[in-house]
């Protein structure tokens, strides 16, 4: 075999023979390659604009594969230029070049014999010397020549700064041709511009150019990045002097230098500045400022605009109700439907237990009573599956209910065709992001009615705002806290510990173990402490309890990282539950048939969404692909998308917001004390419906039920509903 090492990699040179696989969207290929003075093999890779004919030069390594056999895997090529008359013929008439087929190619090498590629390259109106190539034929010999050329030159380029070969495809797509130049210009629009590369990678490859340090576009591009890392971590703006300061610490930069990188992103528009009286100028990312001034807007002037239909009579409607259901509502109960009846939009909070879904019943059934259409949604799959079950009327997630078109890669549901509701009721409310919200609210007909029902108590949102808090604080609408644990939910101690903790007490965990559906098993070790977790959730219980240790059990913890974060725990659970079988490595990542996973992202082309939790159906290892089974749904993953997908027996706890499983194993140690928070403990609890095992140290409980501290988002929502309301008064 035709091969020798360059450093820790192998390299193999040949000829393509044919091409077996392609995806246009990624570069992926699998071809047969021929070398000189070896039986043919397979090689497969991100191999961008390969076409048969081509001599090329790979790098990467040798595997085994279980059903093919032997391959090299390429991670980055050389296209050889042919050296023999024989070979400039058979490239130029690969169709590699458009409009140069088999005939025209022999006629041009005749011509300009071993000449013929240096004058394609560099002299191409020659050709016109050719007999039938006329100009229109010579524009498009020099567009394909360009893109050939420009394909290889970025593909080599990024390689050898270390970006991985996918996103050398996503640097082509976005910049054509001329990606080289492009990047060697201000190698920071690729973290502004291409996804998958971030300022960090956009900056070695810059320092590597010789970028100085203080450059403009350089000083811009880290402040652009603390904005946008802000927003991860939910804040919808910074204030201008954190701002700067953030950004000189990463860039390591002057402070002084950064007005004027600010300023220079004010001017391109890629920043907005909002005034404050008192305080230091909001500076946000655009998407964001104009999101939360649109809730503002939206939602006052929803306010101001009479409802539908003719006025509810609530105490004739609210004894019909508790005499349909044969319930009597506790009097925060009866002031929660009645606003949720009389008002426009009504905020309803409350903890477990205290009769949030009651109330929805309520509204369902009595406007349902009146021919008014109600419709429900949530946050999630899982959330809108349970507010379903609940109330026996179909719910939707808010990303379905507003119809996402991906010709136009926008919501169909907007301000000129609005969502068919005279009443809309948003559970889970906490979990909304200021984005969504913004949305949401676009989409809402001006005469319908809106409750937002949630738990004021829990995690604020993974994306950016603090929406339902914001919502409270403004003083703009009807709040109705239930603060009442119903007989029924008091039989449980998940319910009971849950208040316990939202309280700042220690969950009560002395109880009788035949009857109790809260555990606390102390281990300081986290080496002990992530074993018995892991034996809990794919041995104890299910063996216990008659459950599914993938479809019934969910691992929490707070972090990702180390012995008890997220990362580790995956990998020990896959190797416990489903540790059989091919496995198709994407990173870090590897997935199997009957795997647990979970989607990380919105993806509104394949209908998949942030926190989804599926199943792995079947893998297509030729194609790269993924069948996961969402609910009822059975979704391909492609290649490019396989980046979005994570092993999910295990999740941190921020990601199992809105849903709801029969058992939790929640791990909490010291290890995780940056992130042991009182809200934290409350969802994680407030996630298990039949039973929770806490595994962990004593005192890491203890520092997350004294720790109140709610980390603070920066938001503007609650003034600028203020303000608007004013403004409208």
């Amino acid at each position: 075999m035709p091969k020798h090492q360059t450093g820790d990699r192998d390299v193999v040179v040949g000829r393509v023979a044919r091409i077996l696989f392609t995806n246009d969207e990624n570069g992926w290929c699998v071809l047969r390659l021929e070398p000189d003075d070896a039986p043919t093999l397979t090689a497969i890779g991100p191999l961008l604009g390969v076409r048969p004919g081509d001599e090329l030069r790979l790098s990467g390594r040798w595997i085994n594969h279980a059903k093919y056999g032997e391959q090299f895997e390429a991670e980055s090529y050389v296209q050889v230029a042919p050296s023999t008359l024989d070979g400039i013929r058979r490239f130029l008439g690969s169709g590699k070049v458009r409009g140069l087929g088999e005939k025209r190619a022999a006629q041009v090498v005749d011509a300009f014999g071993l000449e013929t590629l240096e004058i394609i390259e560099n002299d191409p109106d020659r050709l016109l010397e050719i007999r039938g190539i006329g100009q229109a034929t010579l524009d498009r010999i020099r567009e394909s020549w360009d893109q050939h050329r420009g394909i290889q030159q970025i593909m080599i380029f990024l390689t050898g700064h270390g970006v991985a070969p996918g996103v050398a495809v996503k640097a082509f797509r976005r910049y054509g041709p001329g990606a080289v130049d492009v990047v060697r210009s201000n190698p920071y629009r690729l973290a502004e511009e291409v996804f998958g590369v971030g300022f960090l990678t956009a900056d070695r490859i810059a320092r590597q150019l010789g970028v100085p340090a203080d450059a403009p576009e350089r000083l811009e591009a880290g402040a652009l990045h603390t904005l946008n890392e802000a927003s991860v971590q939910g804040h919808v703006f910074l204030p201008e002097d954190q701002l700067l300061s953030a950004a000189a610490t990463l860039l390591e930069a002057d402070p002084e230098s950064l007005p004027s990188a600010l300023a220079g992103l004010v001017a391109r528009q890629l920043v907005i500045v909002h005034p404050r009286t008192d305080e230091p100028p909001a500076i946000y990312i655009p998407r964001l400022e104009r999101a939360e001034a649109t809730v503002a807007l939206d939602l006052t002037e929803l306010v101001g605009t009479p409802s539908r239909g003719k006025p509810i009579i609530i105490s004739t409607a609210v004894a019909w109700y508790q005499g349909q259901t044969n319930i009597r509502l506790a009097p925060r109960q009866l002031e929660a439907l009645a606003a949720a009846l009389n008002e426009k939009a009504v905020v309803i909070t409350g903890g477990p237990g205290t009769g949030k879904t009651t109330l929805i019943r309520g509204v369902v059934q009595i406007l349902g009573r009146k021919d008014l259409q109600v419709v429900l949604a949530a946050p999630t799959g899982r959330a809108a599956k349970r507010l379903t079950e609940a109330t026996g009327l179909q719910a939707r997630t808010i990303h379905r209910l507003l119809e996402f078109t991906p010709m136009t890669r926008a919501f169909s549901r907007n301000r000129e065709n609005p969502i068919e509701a005279d009443c809309l009721v948003i559970d889970e409310i906490s979990m909304l992001d200021i984005e969504l919200a913004a949305a949401l609210l676009e989409a809402v007909p001006p005469n319908c009615r809106i409750v937002f029902v949630g738990d004021a108590d829990q995690l604020p949102s993974v994306g950016p705002g603090n929406v339902l808090a914001d919502l409270i604080t403004s003083g703009t609408l009807p709040v109705i806290r239930l603060d009442r644990v119903f007989r029924q939910a008091e039989r449980s101690h998940i319910i009971d510990n849950a208040h316990r903790v939202n309280s700042g007490e220690m969950p009560l965990t002395d109880s009788n173990p035949d009857e109790s559906d809260f555990f606390f098993v102390a281990r300081d070790d986290a080496e002990e402490a992530a074993e018995l977790a892991i034996d809990f959730a794919a041995r104890r219980i299910p063996e216990r309890f008659g459950l599914d240790p993938v479809a019934d059990i969910q691992v929490l913890s707070p972090m990702h990282r180390g012995v008890l974060g997220v990362t580790r725990l995956n990998e020990r659970l896959q190797a416990q539950l489903n540790p059989g079988g091919r496995e198709l490595a994407v990173g870090w990542r590897r997935f199997r048939v009957g795997d647990k996973v979970m989607q990380v992202r919105n993806n509104y082309e394949l209908d998949v969404f942030n926190g989804d939790l599926g199943q792995v159906q079947g893998i297509d290892f030729k194609e790269r692909e993924l069948a996961v089974r969402f609910d009822d749904r059975l979704v391909v993953i492609p290649p490019d998308n396989l980046e979005d997908i994570v092993p999910a027996y295990a999740c941190t706890i921020h990601k199992s917001q809105g849903s709801e499983y029969p058992a939790v194993v929640i791990v909490l140690h010291h290890q995780h004390h940056i992130m042991l928070q009182r809200n934290l403990l409350y969802t994680a609890i407030t996630r298990g419906r039949r039973l929770v095992v806490i595994v962990g140290s004593k005192r890491a409980l203890g520092r997350a039920v004294n720790n109140a501290t709610v980390r603070t988002r920066h938001t503007l929502l609650a003034e600028r509903l203020r303000e608007v309301a004013r403004s409208m008064a």
